[in-house]
């Protein structure tokens, strides 16, 4: 399930194809922690599209499915939190499936990412580097809340921010396998998405750090 103390801030929630979906889902025999397990293998399914780039005459296909089911992930990640509180399906053990298959998704799609760049020799270490840091901006957060500080969803590359990037990636990968005139690609793009992931983590990471080290300074 997703927070509901220090809950994400999601405009889409109100939106009445969100609440519509949820409140059938919360009709379902379906938990909202089924859907949080869910967004793993939306999320491999992603991995698995994103590593099929560069192996494949069809890459805008292949970009074509990864950005569909990062979308799916997502999706999963906004009716997990909708059926569990507005649908009154929480459980005590929610938190562990809310937390634990991000920590899982966000690396998935990201280091695979970053085997489907071939412009450069060292795509797959940019990816390792963006899973690694999105896995610590989640750590930075989780770390302030057990000091008792605010938690802190404060970007500007938090999930949300990673995800559409990789999305608007996959998007442009297939614009940029009409121009190879074979349908293959090098991965400028996905190069271009990883970098500004990894820039932007970075600063979410001070940002967060720096808030819970001033709030837990003017506390005492």
């Amino acid at each position: 399930m997703a927070e509901s103390e220090g809950r994400r801030p999601l405009k889409v929630r109100d939106a009445n194809f969100a609440v519509s979906i949820a409140k059938w889902l919360s009709q379902r025999n379906i938990t909202p922690n089924q859907i949080s397990i869910a967004s793993v293998f939306f999320a491999f399914l992603a991995a698995l599209s994103f590593l099929a780039i560069p192996s494949s005459t069809g890459a805008g296909l292949s970009a074509v499915f990864a950005g569909l089911f990062i979308q799916m992930r997502l999706l999963c990640n906004l009716f997990d939190g909708m059926v569990a509180i507005e649908g009154g399906k929480s459980t005590p053990a929610g938190e562990l499936f809310n937390d634990i298959p991000d920590r899982i998704a966000d690396p998935l799609i990201l280091v695979s990412a970053g085997y489907a760049i071939s412009v450069i020799q060292w795509g797959d270490v940019l990816g390792w580097c963006a899973g690694i840091l999105a896995v610590l901006t989640a750590y930075v957060r989780t770390l302030g809340v057990s000091m008792g500080a605010p938690v802190s969803f404060k970007g500007p590359m938090a999930k949300q921010h990673r995800m559409a990037v990789m999305t608007g990636a996959s998007a442009l990968t297939v614009v940029e396998s009409f121009f190879s005139g074979n349908g293959s690609v090098m991965g400028y793009v996905i190069l271009v998405a990883l970098i500004g992931i990894i820039i932007g983590s970075i600063v979410t990471v001070i940002n967060r750090t720096k808030d819970i080290y001033n709030y837990l300074e003017n506390k005492h």
